[in-house]
């Protein structure tokens, strides 16, 4: 039975400090390392653009960035591009296609493709919608597509003009009925949550008001809590209980409704009497129990993507955390999560980790799994994390070559 849209792999070119790299086989959780100022902020900007564009423009986005010269890559003539290979919900492969330039010192859409292939060996392709410059073509008669595409079915298309050589044209299709599978996709990249978890914005979050998702920097955590107290009993309840189990200390954590419609959190600590209320618990606890809101949250997003989800949380929870996001993953919505914490990356599997490096100035990608030496040592218990601290991943030579795993132990 096909599963949820997964993006399989990503390619970009010319977007800061990534010239060139492809992230390929992705699998449900995806796991960033990597020194300061190898890219990795950059990669995972590269959602956040990709949700900016659709919402807002292109030259919107850009202008967000600092302006196309400050957003492409140093020193390349070419276009700024993102490539994403996804399974869409029918299982069948896709590519989105997204190529931007600069034109009369304004950023356009160079072009912008949305293929899908089906048949073996992706045989048999309907490009539904092709876009240069605000111009181009969509297919007109998707629900043809499927079975009767392998037929030899003829794709019907019209041509279209733009107001705005800046749209995705997957914005502009993607809203109406006629259009459902661009509409899917747009969709997709609409529910994209980026997390920019800040928590100074999540203390002193409002009581009043209504928000069924956690925003990107957690600033609405209590109204969150809110709703699923009233609406989602069952999934509020596995946060609470979450919260006695994943976090130390705290034995209990308990809801009050008041009569002015608020909700108050009580975090007993085996250590005092009285509980504590929300706005006076540590900032990891509250860091936890705003990590544990999004994660069960009832409509999981398609992709979670999570920076440095360690800071302000004690390192004994890193297991813990990558425990969560494995089950989220799991539930339907792709994890892509950086980190600095060598605890956080013994919880994941070495097909998950892909770590950064820099060469001459741009980023490169290279995945833990294809490397004999760290399959050999996990295989033999060694723990991702304790060989990332040892400086293990970063041996010279180690992607591309078999190493002597008795000498390279440190």
């Amino acid at each position: 039975m096909p599963g949820p849209m997964q993006i399989e792999s990503i390619a970009v070119r010319n977007f800061r400090c990534l010239r060139d790299i492809t992230l390929e086989n992705l699998t449900r959780m995806t796991i960033v390392v990597g020194p300061n100022g190898s890219g990795k902020s950059s990669l995972f900007d590269v959602f956040a653009f990709l949700r900016d564009a659709l919402s807002q423009n292109v030259a919107a986005a850009v202008a967000q960035r600092g302006g196309y010269r400050e957003l492409a890559t140093r020193g390349e003539a070419g276009p700024l591009e993102i490539t994403l290979q996804f399974r869409e919900s029918g299982g069948r492969l896709a590519t989105y296609q997204l190529k931007i330039a600069q034109a009369q010192s304004r950023p356009v859409v160079e072009h912008e493709a949305l293929s899908y292939r089906i048949g073996q060996g992706g045989r048999w392709g309907w490009r539904f919608v092709d876009n240069r410059r605000g111009e181009g073509e969509v297919i007109t008669n998707e629900s043809e597509y499927g079975v009767s595409a392998m037929k030899g079915t003829d794709q019907k298309k019209r041509k279209f003009k733009l107001d705005d050589p800046s749209t995705l044209a997957i914005k502009s299709f993607g809203q109406l009925q006629e259009f459902p599978i661009v509409s899917e996709f747009r969709k997709f990249i609409e529910n994209w949550h980026i997390s920019d978890f800040q928590i100074a914005d999540a203390r002193p979050s409002a009581d009043f008001g209504y928000a069924e998702h956690l925003s990107t920097r957690g600033d609405n955590v209590a109204l969150v809590a809110k709703y699923l107290y009233e609406n989602h009993p069952q999934q509020f309840n596995r946060v609470l209980q979450a919260m006695r189990q994943r976090v130390p200390g705290v034995s209990d954590v308990k809801a009050k409704p008041t009569e002015d419609g608020r909700l108050v959190l009580r975090f007993q600590d085996d250590n005092f009497q009285d509980p504590f209320i929300a706005p006076n618990v540590s900032d990891g606890t509250i860091k936890m129990f705003a990590y544990l809101v999004l994660l069960y949250d009832p409509n999981p997003h398609p992709l979670l993507a999570v920076e440095e989800p360690e800071n302000q949380l004690y390192p004994a929870l890193m297991r813990e955390l990558v425990e969560e996001f494995h089950d989220y993953a799991q539930r339907g919505g792709q994890v892509f999560v950086s980190t600095h914490s060598p605890d956080f990356l013994n919880g994941a599997e070495l097909d998950e980790i892909r770590w950064l490096v820099k060469e001459d100035g741009f980023t490169k990608v290279r995945r833990a799994s294809e490397s004999e030496l760290l399959r050999n040592l996990v295989h033999e218990g060694d723990l991702p994390g304790a060989l990332w601290r040892q400086g293990v991943f970063d041996l010279p030579g180690l992607h591309w070559r078999q190493d002597d795993r008795d000498g390279a132990r440190l």
